[in-house]
């Protein structure tokens, strides 16, 4: 069976790759590369135009309806009595014409200390030519969703926290045969572990100013497999993003904000196995290869979370390349329009993605329009280039501490 090389580029240039065994980097350990792998890699996309304007940073930012995505906690100290928002993304323009990432979401205030929240992403591949015999065959539409839902609630005057469930849903083969093999739909449950914390803080004699910091545990959950006759099965993408952000308010008119996070996947890093002078991997007795470098990364989900801290095959040098950073700005002007700008970064070595976002957003009464725009660092024929994202938000009416 064939797939349109577009099914791998896909899962490539999201980040990661989807691999049907956990072999870890075999021939490849002179080239310096070792991207961590994962399942449902469409789970770290950033799904909302307000945080894609900002290089993807948002687990500190000031909270809004598509909080979910960065950090669940933001929810309980959010202003509005209501919101609901749809956000939409034509995913990889710039190589195929038919991928696409919906996001909606919605939240709801019980009372001056609790919020509970929910959001449903969509993932669609896009038409993908299924044949067996490389000519005969059909179209198929494969993909992926995952519905959230969470509680979130403050814990002290400055402090909040949230635990979100997921239940997500990958169906990328529609039950075909691959290589015999009969292939079976992906299910995973997960959940999230948040804290935020904000303070209005005196730092600047003569501007008033606002400090927030956040930590999300997202997807915390079991592995997934996508063949019934196979116990292999991949590790989804467990990660733990942490930042802050200060907010300045320059007048009754102009405020703007810094925001940095600090992303690192919670997911084994492959090892480096032996090889012999012909650049074969050497096995034992049993048939396993044999791990020169690192661990193995065939491990449980908890184990795999405490193993990404020390596992990488070059040691600390490596376990710093394995995070990512974003850096992103926001300027509002009488909280009725918004510039924002960003820059993402990933080591060559895990992906390589680099690259700068732009935006705006304007909100009039309860309703609010918010575009980005990504510009790679490398634009030759880089599939990121001319991504687009657009959200729309509708906040209907602010909550008041004892009721409306």
């Amino acid at each position: 069976m064939k797939f349109k090389i577009l099914f791998s580029a896909v899962l490539i240039f999201c980040g990661f790759q989807v691999k049907a065994q956990n072999y870890g980097n075999l021939s490849g350990r002179n080239s310096g590369l070792n991207v961590i792998t994962t399942a449902v890699p469409f789970l770290m996309i950033a799904p909302d135009a307000r945080a894609g304007a900002m290089g993807d940073a948002g687990v500190s930012s000031e909270p809004d309806v598509y909080s979910m995505h960065w950090n669940p906690a933001k929810y309980a100290v959010i202003k509005s009595d209501f919101s609901f928002g749809l956000a939409y993304s034509p995913w990889l323009r710039n190589l195929v014409p038919d991928i696409n990432l919906a996001y909606l979401s919605a939240a709801k205030r019980i009372d001056d200390m609790s919020t509970v929240a929910a959001s449903l992403r969509f993932f669609t591949l896009g038409d993908i030519f299924f044949t067996n015999d490389g000519i005969t065959g059909a179209y198929y539409r494969p993909s992926e969703w995952a519905f959230d839902g969470t509680y979130a609630r403050k814990l002290t005057d400055n402090l909040s926290g949230a635990v979100a469930g997921r239940f997500i849903y990958s169906n990328l083969t529609l039950g075909q045969n691959v290589q015999g093999a009969e292939t079976t739909a992906g299910i995973s449950v997960a959940a999230d572990v948040a804290v935020y914390w904000e303070k209005d803080v005196n730092w600047f004699s003569d501007i008033g100013s606002h400090f927030a910091w956040g930590i999300n545990i997202a997807n915390i959950g079991n592995k997934m497999g996508y063949s019934k006759s196979s116990i292999k099965k991949d590790f989804i993408p467990t990660n733990l993003k942490l930042g802050p952000t200060l907010t300045l308010d320059l007048d009754d008119y102009n405020k703007i904000a810094f925001s940095v996070d600090i992303n690192k996947l919670l997911v084994p890093s492959p090892p480096r196995y032996l090889l012999d002078s012909n650049a074969v991997p050497v096995t034992d007795q049993a048939g396993n290869y044999i791990i020169q470098d690192g661990k193995s990364n065939e491990v449980s989900v908890v184990a795999g979370m405490l193993q990404s801290f020390y596992d990488a095959p070059d040691g600390f040098k490596e376990e710093i390349s394995e995070l990512s950073i974003s850096l992103g700005t926001e300027y509002w002007y009488n909280d009725v329009f918004a510039l924002r700008g960003g820059f993402f970064y990933e080591d060559k070595t895990k992906g390589n993605r680099k690259f700068f976002t732009l935006g705006a957003g304007l909100k009039y009464n309860v309703f609010g329009l918010d575009f980005s725009y990504l510009i790679p660092v490398d634009s030759r024929n880089n599939p990121l280039q001319n991504t687009l994202r657009f959200a729309l938000t509708f906040d209907l009416g602010e909550y008041s501490a004892g009721g409306k």
